[in-house]
């Protein structure tokens, strides 16, 4: 655990790059809720879940923080497994939406290094065991599909990976419905 950190610089650019190309597909609008799942030991070049970095995982939330500041987004920050996925949000969101609370503190080996930093980051963080976020991004294939809200539509970025972790982007839609009749306009 705590691997030092290669480039702190270099893998915020990354991650505040890719933020606002996904911004920018995803027609983003202030108060939406944007999740970030992240293997911080991805981001270092090796094997999901054996390297987590505190370091790495303070860069990266200092970007995502910065950036749902300047675009007034809500932001999510997915747990690993040892959590069951569950999410670090603001406490007056999580209470807004009506989210169902769980009890746990994320911490780097139970949680994940980046939800722990977020879950320190944040001015009263709460865990959601469930949410329905408007845009993702996946960092190190962490499986964030199960917290976007219903029709998930994959965004290709320009950004391809931050620090070596492969990212996967999503916005979403409201779902068609009706028949061949239907206009969506």
């Amino acid at each position: 655990m705590n691997e030092p950190l290669a480039n702190s610089a270099s893998i915020e650019k990354e991650l505040e790059k890719a933020l606002a190309e996904l911004f920018e597909a995803a027609k983003g609008k202030p108060g939406q809720v944007l999740i970030v799942g992240c293997s911080t030991s991805e981001v270092l070049g090796k094997k999901i879940g054996t390297a987590g970095s505190a370091e790495t995982a303070g860069a990266l939330w200092k970007a995502i923080d910065r950036f749902c500041r300047k675009k007034k987004l809500r932001a999510a920050v997915q747990c690993c497994e040892h959590l069951n996925r569950a999410l670090v949000v603001d406490r007056a969101l999580l209470e807004e939406k009506g989210w169902q609370e769980v009890f746990a503190v994320p911490r780097p080996t139970a949680g994940g290094a980046l939800a722990a930093a977020a879950w320190k980051g944040m001015k009263d963080p709460a865990l959601a065991e469930t949410i329905q976020a408007d845009m993702g991004l996946d960092i190190g294939s962490t499986l964030i599909g199960m917290h976007l809200k219903r029709v998930a539509v994959p965004v290709r970025l320009e950004t391809r990976k931050i620090g070596e972790a492969p990212i996967t982007a999503a916005r979403t839609r409201p779902p068609y419905t009706g028949g061949p009749r239907a206009v969506y306009n």
